[in-house]
């Protein structure tokens, strides 16, 4: 027992080690595409008369090589081929590592694959000597009790998001702080362990250590909310490919994530199937022509599409917009449906804001913020990432909010329960290990 998450603790310390060496990449795989962004941190210069510092500022680093590449063999956000992926993320890297012109070795991975799940723990305990410190960090967080999820789940993320002590509450860290009694709230975000298995022997496969895991929706709302938007409570909806990722922020700390198995490619398929057009030729016109408002003229509107039934070359036929329009709707109003009861059972409502931040490759569709707000009420905005140095204009996009979030989370990491010492002789904790047990046994 006194290893307990030695292999989480383990991760950081690569990814602790990567930084100091300058060099660490983050990998967004999705279903439609694969991100890598390989960053360059630079040394902090240490202040007259200290020893010498290695580990770089917080947040002092650049993109020096963006790799992306067509997603192949990951559907919903997960591997389904493992070769078809392991080649994809190879060439995604390879491409970045050439823009860079440097070697990546360890990465920090998301995906919104593995029908993602939250639980809400809290756990109380008396201060040892009157003021917080480390240990009582570790012992409160080990009082949690985690309820059974289930065998084939696995815990992901488990983050402390609130500390009460003794009457007061809303404490970020509390360490060295008088009280008697400390209390904390923490949210476990757990992930059916097949997919995260798939995911981490294609990292191996590709030589590549993995210095983190993280779930895309918690990199999305690291890279698109606003400071405010993450004090006072904001839901982040990430429209992928393949799904829709959404998770909660509230006192700038994620407390609910889940995720919807719908995205880009199900309106893309429908626009197939409803105009008889093949994959590329219908993904070509949702993103020249597409749309969710139709108006007036949009009957006018004609767009020149294939048709299967030529006879030559040049015969082609004509759809309105509207008609386009008809075919995508329904699909992204289902889509927004099944968020609207996500966010109700997360209890979103009770949050002094209700802003809902649409971000992802899909969110561009023109007329989506428009329908997402009369469907998920609340205000409504399109989010981009935050800009960082050296991201080149191209991937600034809503596409790769995930991507920048990754960037923005290594240069910036939130404590996560395994961060902290914790006795063994706790309930919790032993609970804890065994959901943990698959980052021994992969690591």
């Amino acid at each position: 027992m006194n290893d307990l998450f030695e292999t989480q603790r383990e991760m950081r310390h690569r990814r602790e080690a990567a930084i100091r060496r300058g060099v660490v990449a983050v990998l967004d795989i999705g279903s439609y595409k694969i991100s890598c962004l390989v960053l360059q941190f630079s040394e902090e210069e240490p202040e007259a008369g200290a020893a010498d510092v290695t580990m770089p500022r917080m947040g002092s680093f650049r993109v020096v090589g963006v790799g992306t590449m067509r997603s192949k063999g990951v559907r919903f956000g997960e591997i389904t081929d493992m070769g078809e992926t392991e080649r994809a993320v190879r060439a995604a890297v390879i491409k970045a590592q050439k823009m860079a012109e440097l070697r990546v070795d360890h990465v920090i991975v998301s995906f919104a694959g593995g029908r993602p799940r939250s639980y809400g723990l809290s756990g109380a305990v008396e201060v040892e000597q009157g003021e917080v410190s480390e240990r009582d960090i570790g012992r409160v967080l080990a009082s949690c009790e985690v309820p059974p999820y289930g065998r084939d789940r696995e815990a992901i993320h488990a983050l402390p998001v609130n500390f009460s002590l003794d009457h007061r509450t809303g404490l970020a860290d509390p360490r060295g702080q008088v009280g008697a009694k400390l209390s904390v709230d923490m949210h476990m975000l757990t992930l059916s362990d097949a997919p995260v298995y798939d995911l981490l022997e294609c990292m191996k496969r590709c030589d590549l250590e993995v210095a983190g895991l993280s779930f895309s929706g918690f990199a999305s709302g690291v890279s698109t909310l606003m400071e405010n938007e993450q004090q006072l409570g904001a839901a982040i909806v990430d429209m992928g490919g393949g799904s829709t990722a959404i998770s909660v922020f509230m006192r700038r700390h994620m407390i609910y994530g889940d995720a919807v198995r719908m995205g880009g490619e199900h309106i893309t398929n429908d626009i197939c199937q409803g105009l008889q057009l093949s994959y590329d030729d219908a993904e070509r016109i949702k993103t020249l022509h597409g749309g969710l408002v139709a108006t007036g003229s949009d009957s006018r509107y004609e767009i020149e599409v294939p048709n299967p039934m030529a006879q030559w070359e040049n015969d082609r036929r004509m759809v309105s917009r509207s008609e386009l329009i008809g075919v995508m709707r329904p699909r992204v109003e289902e889509i927004l449906e099944e968020v609207r009861a996500r966010l109700d059972a997360s209890g979103f409502e009770h949050l002094p804001s209700q802003r809902i931040v649409l971000t992802g490759g899909s969110s561009a569709i023109p007329g989506l913020e428009e329908l997402a707000g009369r469907i998920l009420g609340g205000q409504v905005r399109i989010g981009r990432p935050l800009r960082v140095q050296g991201l080149p204009q191209a991937s600034a996009g809503a596409a790769f909010s995930a991507a920048v979030g990754l960037a923005l989370h290594a240069s910036h990491p939130m404590d996560e329960c395994w961060d902290f010492e914790m006795p063994v002789d706790r309930v919790g904790t032993r609970r804890i290990k065994a959901a943990m047990r698959w980052f021994r046994q992969n690591w």
